[in-house]
């Protein structure tokens, strides 16, 4: 290759444009990466175990339907935003029965939805370090098997691509993009 010779301040055989820009660089007081971290930002964004996530909750019929969704920061708990989904429901008159998760099996959750909407809750008994001690038949527990209609209801969803990342600094675009494809589910079965 040749050798690489020093002669009045700089190399020679190295280029004046290269040089200048490097002799640019160093005067300045922030880098473009200084300023752009590559953090996911914005409203509704929360520390999960995922990272920072988005968490989306959503009501569903017994067809898998979208009726209520909205969107809350990852790190909250689903039986603290059950209120404001249901608040954010498209229909007038809820079904008087839902199916959720271990998560929601608490008893002032199911005393508030039984008084204040007269909702049915059923949800399988928690185990773990904490075990639930409510009794509960059979019945409801054959009930919650159906729960995979509602996890069809995100897939559906994460098929349109603006939905499934989220790419929008802003919770009301996301919330926006969130109830178009809600919309398009409910053309595509009407």
């Amino acid at each position: 290759m040749g050798e690489r010779r020093y002669h009045e301040g700089r190399f020679i055989g190295s280029s004046k444009r290269f040089e200048r820009s490097r002799r640019d660089r160093r005067g300045r007081v922030f880098y473009r990466r200084e300023l752009c971290s590559r953090q996911k930002r914005g409203g509704d964004v929360g520390k999960s175990c995922a990272g920072r996530t988005t968490k989306v909750m959503a009501i569903a019929d017994r067809d898998g339907l979208p009726l209520a969704i909205t969107i809350a920061p990852g790190n909250r708990h689903d039986s603290i935003l059950t209120q404001r989904t249901l608040e954010a429901a498209f229909v007038d008159k809820l079904a008087p029965r839902m199916i959720g998760d271990k998560a929601w099996d608490n008893k002032p959750l199911q005393e508030e939805l039984a008084n204040k909407y007269e909702i049915e809750l059923i949800a399988p008994l928690r185990g773990g370090k904490r075990p639930s001690q409510r009794k509960q038949d059979g019945r409801s527990l054959r009930r919650s098997r159906r729960r995979w209609k509602v996890e069809r209801l995100f897939a559906w969803l994460k098929r349109y691509r603006r939905i499934a990342t989220r790419w929008e600094r802003k919770s009301v675009n996301y919330l926006g993009f969130l109830h178009l494809g809600c919309i398009m589910i409910l053309l595509r079965h009407f």
